[in-house]
């Protein structure tokens, strides 16, 4: 990019030597170890061709962002994560959030619905409704979504194990409304492996899981064409304590394992490839991850290319949602979360996200109130209709310093996933604990920095104050378990038990053949089968997944 002779002179006479002991820090560096100069110059960039590395938006390697107009043409989707008590509360928020400007859902479950267990079950005790919504039943689905057209809004589904039963009820509830499964869109998160390395919301052992997302792939690309079926997830791997590098490195690689499963299922990769995306965390240090995006975007098309031999441009571009770091919130001073939640806003909406969630103030302690959710909706509105930020795509490309991150992240990233390769694939380096371990060291170092006063937390190991007010908060009614329990049991009792058992055991004698498990089902939870019980015919067959421990 620049003349070896220019590069010398830069190097000679734009040198900044400091003087240590007038620096506030005796180290500058980025949450994965990457050390910041004084400032950057063009010999930090000294092998970037723009042309090769860069490109132009909407080309490959999509460093800058996968659509040409960036968000000139169409903002990103506004997409608040929310979902809580029963879906009658649930339903009453989604149509709150769209009224007041949000352009898609995305429904958060309880525990017990996310490990395929119905409220009824003896693990489900104190946990129905508490971090999620409560849906044990297509009943329940058609109360979430009432009054809510699926054909037009857009709805994303944080859930993993069970992510091809919560999709059936979706589906047949499309279908009770009259909308098509080709106007159906949306994305359901449906990533096993972060769930073993970061998360724990799993049902069965890995491979019977991927086959089930095999199984989904296939059975979207005939029927639900606009659907996104997997979300291939680093947001969660960063929440529990894993550096920029390791994020891009162990999401991509999780990326492979699924591209590489239904290969082997006899899938072309042009069929499912275009719905595949991503789900990426926006944190707390601004520059490094506007360049973590850039370099995943461009990571992902080379691997599409190289490693796969697709040259369709479809299939190269990673498309992904952002919601800001959950784990950067603080319980202490919950109104500081409001700037730490823009200031990764921010960074998501320069590093070129599809979708975004803005987590709320009050987060930490609680659920979001319905106010709460509305000043974090109103962050990104601010953004996208005031701060102009939007109106030029990639404005930081040619900067010294973030052209320089975005190489080394992606230099990190690329000796990562030679480790996950080198040990057999991302299903066996989980199986050897590697992710595991590497994730557990980075989260250990961090947490040592903060105790040491290293890694300064504002309003929590500086700048404190004494007696804080407490905050309103939402409170989930303590009384909802019983309630829950009372209409399962109800809920039997009116359906068609025979009916039931007959697609169960039809499913469970699926299980242990090759077919395709989605239409079997779809059949159950349209005859009233519940969650639960559609993932009790699997573990029949598949088992329980058991945790290893990892030290």
């Amino acid at each position: 990019m620049y003349q070896p002779e220019y590069l010398r002179q830069v190097r000679e006479n734009l040198e900044v030597k400091e003087d240590p002991t007038k620096l506030r820090s005796p180290k500058f560096e980025t949450s994965s170890g990457i050390p910041l100069k004084n400032s950057y110059t063009p010999a930090d960039i000294e092998n970037l061709d723009a042309v090769r590395d860069l490109g132009r938006p909407g080309k490959y390697p999509f460093t800058r962002h996968v659509q040409p107009t960036g968000f000139r043409g169409r903002l990103w989707t506004m997409r608040q994560y929310a979902g809580f008590g029963t879906a009658e509360e649930s339903n009453k928020r989604y149509r709150y959030l769209l009224e007041q400007g949000q352009t898609g859902l995305s429904v958060a479950f309880d525990l017990p619905t996310q490990i395929g267990m119905d409220p009824d079950h003896a693990m489900a005790m104190g946990e129905v409704g508490k971090v999620g919504v409560s849906i044990c039943s297509i009943r329940d689905m058609r109360v979430l979504f009432k009054d809510i057209p699926l054909d037009k809004v857009s709805t994303s589904m944080t859930i993993n194990g069970p992510a091809s039963v919560l999709l059936a009820l979706y589906l047949a509830v499309a279908e009770e409304q009259g909308a098509s499964w080709s106007q159906v869109s949306g994305t359901i998160q449906n990533d096993i492996l972060k769930e073993y390395m970061a998360r724990g919301t799993y049902i069965y052992p890995p491979r019977p899981s991927i086959r089930l997302i095999t199984n989904i792939f296939e059975f979207c690309a005939a029927g639900v064409p606009n659907w996104n079926t997997i979300s291939i997830s680093g947001y969660h791997i960063r929440e529990a304590g894993c550096t920029a590098a390791q994020e891009i490195a162990f999401t991509l690689a999780d990326g492979i394992a699924y591209v590489e499963a239904a290969l082997a299922a006899g899938m072309k990769l042009e069929d499912f490839a275009p719905r595949l995306s991503f789900f990426f965390n926006a944190h707390n240090q601004f520059f490094e991850e506007i360049a973590k995006f850039r370099a995943a975007r461009r990571m992902w098309a080379k691997i599409i290319k190289e490693r796969f031999g697709s040259s369709d441009p479809k299939s190269q571009m990673l498309r992904f949602h952002t919601q800001t770091a959950g784990s950067t919130l603080t319980a202490q001073q919950p109104d500081n979360n409001i700037v730490r939640t823009t200031v990764q806003a921010m960074a998501a909406v320069l590093g070129g996200t599809q979708s975004l969630h803005t987590n709320s103030r009050d987060e930490a302690l609680a659920l979001p109130t319905e106010v709460s959710a509305r000043i974090a909706l109103r962050t990104q509105q601010i953004l996208a209709f005031e701060s102009r930020i939007a109106d030029t795509v990639d404005p930081f490309a040619g900067s010294y310093l973030i052209e320089s991150l975005t190489d080394e992240l992606e230099a990190r990233a690329e000796a990562l996933i030679r480790k996950v390769d080198e040990a057999g694939g991302m299903v066996s380096a989980i199986e050897k604990g590697i992710p595991q371990r590497e994730i557990q060291n980075a989260a250990y170092e961090f947490q040592k920095g903060v105790e040491r006063g290293e890694q300064v937390v504002v309003g929590v190991n500086k700048f404190t104050v004494q007696n804080e007010a407490k905050p309103d908060l939402l409170r989930v009614d303590e009384a909802l378990g019983a309630r829950r329990r009372a209409q399962v049991a109800q809920y039997r009792a009116e359906r068609d038990n025979g009916a039931v058992r007959t697609k169960l055991d039809a499913l469970t004698a699926a299980s242990r053949g090759t077919d395709n498990l989605m239409p079997l089902i779809l059949d159950a939870v349209k005859a009233e089968a519940t969650v639960g019980e559609v993932c009790d015919a699997m573990r029949t067959v598949f088992g329980e997944y058991q945790e290893r421990l990892v030290l």
